[in-house]
């Protein structure tokens, strides 16, 4: 994940299991080919796609062979790597890691560095330290958060699913660094936005509610001419209003430019593309799959890539309740465009590959260095937040639940860990 332009045909003679399992007896080294071999970023990687079927297969039967895998904490790492493919997020491994450590445990490889002032229970300790700082922030922010969506009666709309906690959740547990709070606070708001406009747009607002909102966010500080056609334009268009005008302006504090047009501009461009899917549903038109798709995102090939795993992912796991709604998706439309000659299991299959796919080019776009403008940092998030859609939408619909993701909600912004009982602190 550095960058660099190596070929994974240096791991060619890791490709079948038979080729290594007579001398790599360590569930360790395994683990770490599968999760190697989850890096694809070309369309034909036929090394890195057999180290992931075999490791995968191996993991899996010494994962419920009794005694195979005797270290709780690897079996534990284990479990979680098999469930979570591709959905990986950095808190959530770190919390794992410190709670499964085992200060006991020194890994002698070439070479083993050693301070002789501070052993490894020195290092746990800081480390629970500094978890537990971050997510104090963390806790902060969402008081801030909640106090937001009630003073813009975000609360009030009984259409929307209240995500307050889930939308902070998604950004805290790939970037948190004290240092980042704007970011987070800014991030958790435009999600929460982003989710009450497009339950408007799916299901509560009227065609007439709908344009009248569009309008107001183009008119923008000339709203007043216009007026609301409803409470419920009122409490949107306020909050998105407000929120849009305080990040502008902290962000011009910190660039030293205005970016508000911008950011106008892009929820202009998001409220055309709940328009259009409204309209379709409204007149039971049929979109291609190709209108369908690229009506989900704006055409920058980052946001590109992330939206259209979002919308996919989404698909695979909504579309029974969608088509009970009258709505088509990836996954009907692909049905309905293959005249009866395509199964909803043969569906799920080309849209999961459609997945693949774009997750591939993502991850070549992140790590590609040469020619590339776009800061490192930034690229990653974009990676990070496929990660985030990948653990929502992994099996269900997670995020639409009111249950489902608490726990690990709890673990990275509500629940601190607890201090070893070793612990020089007080």
């Amino acid at each position: 994940m550095n960058g660099y332009e190596i070929s994974s045909d240096a791991l060619a003679n890791f490709d079948k299991q038979e080729n290594i399992l007579n001398s790599m007896s360590d569930i360790n080294s395994a683990l770490e080919l599968y999760k190697a071999s989850q890096m694809i970023i070309f369309p034909n990687e036929p090394v890195l796609e057999r180290i992931y079927d075999w490791t995968r297969t191996y993991l899996e039967n010494e994962l419920v062979s009794t005694g195979a895998i005797q270290d709780k904490s690897l079996h534990n790492e284990v479990d979680y790597a098999l469930k979570h493919p591709y959905a990986s997020l950095e808190r959530t491994e770190s919390r794992r890691y410190i709670e499964n450590y085992n200060v006991d445990n020194i890994s002698l490889l070439k070479t083993s560095y050693r301070y002789f002032n501070i052993d490894n229970r020195d290092l746990l300790t800081l480390s629970f330290q500094d978890f537990n700082k971050c997510q104090a922030i963390h806790r902060e922010e969402l008081d801030y958060l909640e106090r937001w969506v009630k003073e813009y009666n975000l609360d009030k709309l009984k259409f929307a699913r209240q995500k307050i906690a889930y939308a902070h959740f998604s950004i805290a547990a790939v970037l948190s660094h004290p240092d980042l709070s704007d970011a987070r606070i800014s991030w958790a708001q435009n999600t929460v936005l982003t989710t009450v406009v497009d339950d408007f747009f799916d299901f509560a607002g009227s065609m007439e509610e709908l344009l009248n909102l569009i309008e107001l966010i183009q008119r923008w500080d000339e709203h007043s001419t216009i007026g609301f056609k409803s409470k419920d334009v009122e409490i949107l268009f306020y909050a998105i209003y407000g929120t849009t005008n305080d990040l502008a302006d902290k962000a011009s504090k910190q660039q030293g430019r205005c970016v508000k047009k911008h950011l106008i501009d892009i929820w202009i461009t998001l409220l055309d593309t709940m328009l259009k899917e409204a309209e379709w549903a409204k007149n039971k038109l049929v979109p291609t799959m190709y209108e369908y798709i690229t009506n989900g995102y704006e055409y920058n090939n980052l946001f590109m890539h992330v939206s259209i795993i979002g919308r996919l992912l989404n698909d695979c796991v909504t579309v029974a309740r969608e088509g009970a709604q009258g709505k088509l998706n990836s996954v009907s439309l692909a049905i309905v465009h293959g005249r009866g000659a395509v199964t909803e299991k043969e569906a799920q299959e080309e849209v999961t590959r459609l997945i693949e796919s774009h997750r591939r080019e993502l991850l070549r776009m992140v790590q590609q260095t040469k020619g590339s403008v776009v800061p490192k940092d930034c690229k990653d998030l974009f990676w990070k937040m496929s990660k985030v859609l990948h653990l929502f939408y992994m099996g269900d619909d997670k995020y639409s639940s009111p249950h489902k993701m608490v726990s690990a909600v709890n673990e990275i912004i509500n629940e601190p860990i607890l201090l070893p009982p070793y612990s020089k602190l007080d």
